[in-house]
């Protein structure tokens, strides 16, 4: 199973972007979906998260600025992040809990995509 996400880049304060998360491989369901980020020197976070049937919950943060869903037939999740602030500059990674196999085996286990960079210049 892996993780792609995109979506990262510059953008002045008070602009928008929209990150996804993509996942691929052998894959029976995915339960829970999040979006976490890292500034240097920070301990990663959480930023958003959504279950299996769209309920979700956000770092207070980002509330109200930041919208996060999922499009269960893709395998992909989004993150939505408005009204930007310098202080949202960081590495985002998504990360989904999913049911896969290989064979006659069956793994339920937490996967991270790669780090996409969110730089918001003042």
């Amino acid at each position: 199973v892996q993780l792609q996400a995109s979506g990262g880049g510059l953008v002045q304060t008070g602009g928008s972007l929209r990150l996804s998360c993509a996942a691929s491989g052998r894959i029976f369901s995915i339960h829970d979906m999040a979006w976490y980020r890292q500034a240097p020197g920070k301990q990663r976070e959480l930023v958003a998260a959504i279950t299996s049937d769209g309920s979700t919950n956000y770092a207070g943060s980002v509330k109200g600025r930041f919208t996060i869903s999922r499009d269960n037939a893709k395998d992909t999740v989004f993150l939505q992040m408005n009204r930007l602030k310098p202080e949202d500059t960081a590495a985002y990674y998504c990360n989904a809990r999913v049911v896969s196999g290989r064979g006659t085996s069956v793994f339920d286990n937490h996967y991270w995509g790669q780090g996409t960079q969110v730089t918001v210049s003042s």
